[in-house]
């Protein structure tokens, strides 16, 4: 955590009384869309690069990313003085692939998910030598992550309950342990989207389900396996997973525009679509959301915005 302090951003922990009143419950958003590079991802790459010798430094890193975690990995080669080169699915938004190239690194642009990214890169990292920087399944980036309850719990030590979204799950694999080394009987509730649900069906049943195709506007969390090592500890230390739908993705983040003035991507938007789908069944006092990024290709708003008005969201409706 020392190590990370002058690099990272301590992001802010916000309330909302309009959100309070409206789920009966004394709500505080995690504000990593204000990390450096927009997102949390940072954290966990940093940490990562850190723990390199010169000698791998030297060499270089390589990654497959959906775009937080490219630039977060760009942007800490850049401060760490090594070289990146990052694999994206095509269809990755221009914002996330600008700003991944802003930052220094090479990008390469292949594959319709990011499982082929992903399998491209492997090849490429066999081919060069470089060090892979895995976006959730390593314990070093899942560490780094984790920095993100030791700052929530000093900044609001009544939380009973974080929510937190789930791609690969290394974000809630840190999360969990770092709560629950501070205070054991602290929940942890990872939301997925429900046309990216591979580690819900995974962590509610007795096998590890795979899926051939994901289908959501929460690109940041479209992930299709769980990680090998992820999944383990989330079966151990989370609490519970739920999913929503994109309709209910897209509701949260007009609500957080319109009522806070802040721009959460798909991803971001999960934890708050959570609390007003599931509210009832979340039973919490002090209720934290991890708000993980606010990367969103601003052309994709029209459609966020048809999507929110095919849900007759209370909140909304009001607004």
């Amino acid at each position: 955590m020392q190590r990370l302090t002058p690099i990272v951003h301590r992001t802010p922990l916000l309330t909302s009384q309009t959100t309070n009143n409206f789920v009966g419950k004394h709500v505080y958003f995690k504000m990593e869309n204000q990390q450096k590079t927009g997102a949390f991802k940072f954290r966990g790459a940093t940490f990562k690069l850190m723990q390199l010798t010169k000698e791998q430094l030297k060499r270089g890193v390589i990654t497959a990313s959906a775009g937080n975690h490219a630039q977060g990995v760009a942007y800490a080669a850049a401060k760490l003085g090594t070289k990146a080169t990052i694999y994206m699915a095509e269809k990755t938004p221009l914002a996330k692939v600008n700003a991944t190239r802003n930052y220094g690194a090479q990008v390469v642009l292949t594959g319709e998910t990011f499982q082929e990214a992903y399998e491209a890169s492997l090849k490429k990292q066999i081919q060069t030598g470089s060090v892979y920087i895995h976006p959730f399944d390593d314990y070093d980036v899942m560490a780094g992550q984790g920095t993100i309850a030791m700052e929530m719990l000093r900044q609001e030590d009544r939380m009973d309950t974080i929510l937190v979204p789930v791609g690969g799950g290394g974000l809630i694999s840190g999360i969990a342990i770092a709560a629950k080394y501070v205070n054991r009987n602290i929940k942890i509730i990872g939301v997925q989207a429900s046309g990216a649900a591979a580690i819900y069906d995974s962590f509610h049943s007795d096998r590890i389900q795979n899926l051939k195709s994901v289908d959501t506007i929460a690109e940041g969390i479209a992930v299709k396996k769980p990680g090998k090592r992820t999944l383990p500890l989330i079966k151990k230390y989370v609490d519970d997973l739920v999913t929503v739908s994109d309709e209910e993705i897209a509701a949260a983040i007009v609500y957080m525009l319109e009522r806070n003035k802040t721009l959460m991507e798909g991803a971001g938007a999960a934890t708050l679509a959570a609390l007003f789908a599931h509210n009832n069944q979340i039973k919490s006092r002090h209720c934290g959301l991890i708000v993980s990024g606010g990367n969103m290709d601003i052309g994709a708003m029209a459609n966020i915005q048809q999507l929110a008005n095919r849900l007759h969201h209370p909140v909304l409706v009001n607004s």
